[in-house]
């Protein structure tokens, strides 16, 4: 078996919740110059107002807008946002991940046998629950990703700054803006990523094509992030314009998808597909495989320290 050896004991909510947390920062950090460039490509041809977005720039393709931003803005530009990421990750997988199998086991009601639609449900449940904990920290990311440095002042000149700057502006909403759209997508997201993941893992077990280890983890979640590139892009896209807007430039989340639709065709709603998939393929990957080998370690660490001889 490659990695760590899974135990007898199976991991506590505890351990799933900091796990999965810490597995998802470390994902972000390997992975965060693609949901950058992700960012950029999906805001790209909207008209920003007073929000600087560096409209002259056109990016093309995701290893274009790396290296058009790198040129531009400088390297560290790729890292826009990062504190706030890890801010998110932390308060936001720990919840969505982390509590997805107790809250499963919940609607099971304990069966060891879980429905497609048991399943569904917890994936929505933590999804929508995630939003409710961490959505200002996920306004705050965007917008820093979305900025541009070159040409021109900064708008936020740091995470808390942009935290003050937007309750002082905007009000409490401000940090708040989005959420309708981010619910809608992270339950979407939640349920695509680990139910797909749950499954693709429990077929490919259950018919002994592979064992419960590394590769058997990787396929799975490569398999999720593809499932759930091409479901939640389009409430991605519009997450992202909505929650990057200036004030009063969308009414709602409705009204900024339908002034896509009109403005530039329904293709707008699959912008940056491709670094979308690219990070959210290589984040699966690292997150879960990162997540399952934490667990065990945290639980060999815990029977250790519970029977030392």
């Amino acid at each position: 078996m490659v990695g760590f050896k899974a135990t007898d004991v199976p991991p506590t909510a505890a351990v799933k919740f900091l796990g999965a947390g810490t597995a998802a920062c470390i994902a972000d950090l390997i992975t965060f110059p693609l949901d950058t460039a992700k960012v950029r490509l999906q805001i790209q041809g909207e008209s920003q107002g007073p929000v600087r977005t560096m409209a002259s720039t056109q990016y093309r393709g995701v290893l274009g807008t790396i290296l058009t931003m790198v040129r531009n803005e400088g390297p560290c530009s790729l890292y826009n946002g990062l504190v706030a990421g890890l801010q998110r990750q932390m308060s936001f997988a720990s919840v969505r991940i982390g509590l997805y199998d107790s809250v499963k086991q919940f609607y099971t009601k304990g069966s060891e046998h879980a429905s497609i639609g048991s399943r569904l449900l917890a994936g929505s449940t933590t999804g929508a629950l995630a939003v409710a904990v961490a959505q200002p920290t996920d306004v705050v990311k965007v917008r820093f990703q979305a900025q541009a440095r070159a040409g021109g002042g900064r708008r936020y000149q740091s995470t808390l700054d942009a935290y003050k700057t937007i309750a002082r502006e905007e009000g409490f909403r401000g940090l708040w803006k989005g959420t309708s759209p981010n619910v809608a997508r992270n339950a979407i997201v939640n349920c695509a990523e680990l139910v797909t993941y749950d499954l693709i893992k429990d077929t490919l077990l259950k018919a002994n094509l592979m064992t419960d280890d590394l590769p058997c983890h990787f396929t799975s979640a490569f398999g999720a992030g593809f499932c759930t590139t091409v479901i939640a892009s389009p409430v991605d896209v519009v997450k992202t314009r909505y929650m990057n807007s200036a004030l009063g430039q969308y009414s709602s989340a409705g009204h900024c998808a339908l002034t896509m639709l009109q403005k530039e065709g329904p293709r707008a709603f699959y912008k940056g597909f491709m670094p979308s998939f690219l990070r959210l393929g290589s984040w699966n990957v690292v997150m879960f495989v990162t997540y399952e080998q934490l667990k065990r370690a945290l639980m060999v660490a815990y029977t250790s320290r519970e029977a030392p001889f």
